[in-house]
């Protein structure tokens, strides 16, 4: 079922200067009652029913806002984003937050904090050396301390204007935020949400997936037609959950030549390449409904950057019944393909209808995008009449 786009569009022109201001203090909000049942009044369907192709807000509005603050999402979903995303990572008390990262040197203030100073240091994160603040090192309280910025502020200077405008949210936060939401617009606020690190942090004593089903089921999206999709790039953080609760579960796939950090501890030799083989492909749709591939394994890139030939990867794991959200698109040059691109500043935008266009035609169920704005544009000029080649 596609939901009106005319209606949607109107929003786009003012949004992108007026959204935002209405999630300034959300998280004092009264919170939703536990298991009232508030997310599943707008309707029952499941995710076969959200427009095709999807948009997906990446980490919310992140094109424009700092990534994973309510204002960066309220933007998404004032763009007109059909789901949008969070991170989850947690705080040394087991409140999970969302940021991309367990480091937050890089989103927020928290170097200008000279009573953290001492907290600064290098931790191995699935096998990579990291310098910076963790959140498992803070309490709740002690982050909410802090204030979000710009992550990429020589790409997107302009998003450094809301540097320390929000704090960091936690989930619980956004939901209470997508329950108002729902109730305000009259239909249910789609979310993707993603545990990173699941293995680290077990390591730690913080498993993310229970807390996560405890919130999820306190909330009304538990449930098989729940408005929630479950991601992460370790398949094991998707069996334990599929054991906890019913939500829809995407499994996320980086580089062809990668292994999941779990694999990598478990000792499975697979990699990336042999799950988006056919019998890969058979043993995830056991446990999850969905991928999340980066782009260039639906159409890789060749040596100078530009798009070469399609993979099989969407009709095969169509095949297998499974729907395909990759990730992400962005308007910059420096993140298009080299044929897609316009002069010679990497922060200028280049052909990005283009771009989108082609991996449409590949029939791709949804895509995450930091700007969602675009994306709907390039999703409704697609939508009318195109016909995708693997659909």
């Amino acid at each position: 079922m596609t939901q009106g786009g005319a209606a949607r569009r109107t929003v786009l022109g003012a949004a992108v200067l007026a959204a935002g201001g209405s999630a300034l203090g959300m998280g004092a909000a009264p919170a939703a009652a536990a298991g009232d049942g508030t997310e599943s009044r707008h309707g029952e369907g499941g995710y076969r029913e959200l427009p095709y192709p999807t948009v997906i807000g990446h980490r919310g509005a992140s094109g424009y806002r700092p990534e994973h603050t309510l204002g960066s999402y309220q933007l998404a979903l004032d763009l007109g984003a059909d789901v949008v995303e969070q991170d989850l990572v947690p705080t040394r008390d087991g409140h999970l937050v969302c940021r991309h990262e367990n480091e937050i040197g890089g989103t927020t203030d928290v170097a200008d904090h000279p009573e953290f100073a001492s907290r600064r240091t290098t931790k191995s994160v699935d096998g990579v050396a990291v310098t910076g603040w963790f959140t498992e090192d803070f309490t709740l309280a002690e982050l909410k301390t802090l204030r979000a910025k710009e992550r990429i502020p020589a790409v997107r200077p302009r998003n450094t204007l809301y540097d320390g405008r929000w704090a960091v949210p936690t989930f619980e936060e956004v939901l209470r935020w997508a329950d108002r939401e729902g109730r305000r617009r009259g239909k249910r606020v789609w979310l993707h949400v993603e545990t990173k690190h699941p293995s680290y942090f077990r390591s730690l004593g913080l498993g993310l997936e229970e807390p996560l089903a405890k919130l999820l089921r306190r909330y009304g999206r538990d449930r098989r037609d729940s408005a929630v999709f479950l991601q992460s790039f370790e398949p094991s953080s998707m069996q334990r959950l599929a054991r906890l609760v019913s939500s829809p579960r995407v499994v996320l796939l980086a580089a062809a030549h990668t292994r999941p950090w779990d694999f990598v501890q478990a000792g499975d030799p697979r990699t990336v390449a042999d799950l988006v083989t056919p019998e890969g492909l058979k043993w995830i749709s056991g446990f999850a409904q969905g991928l999340g591939p980066t782009l260039d394994l639906v159409i890789p890139r060749d040596a100078s950057g530009k798009l070469g030939e399609p993979t099989t990867l969407v009709r095969d794991a169509h095949a297998r019944g499974l729907v395909l959200h990759p990730w992400t698109a962005r308007n910059e040059n420096s993140f298009l393909p080299a044929d897609y691109r316009k002069g010679t500043d990497p922060a200028a935008y280049g052909d990005v209808f283009g771009a989108y266009r082609r991996y449409f035609e590949q029939g791709i169920d949804g895509i995450f995008t930091d700007n969602p704005d675009t994306g709907l544009l390039a999703a409704e000029d697609f939508r009318p009449g195109r016909r995708p080649l693997n659909r």
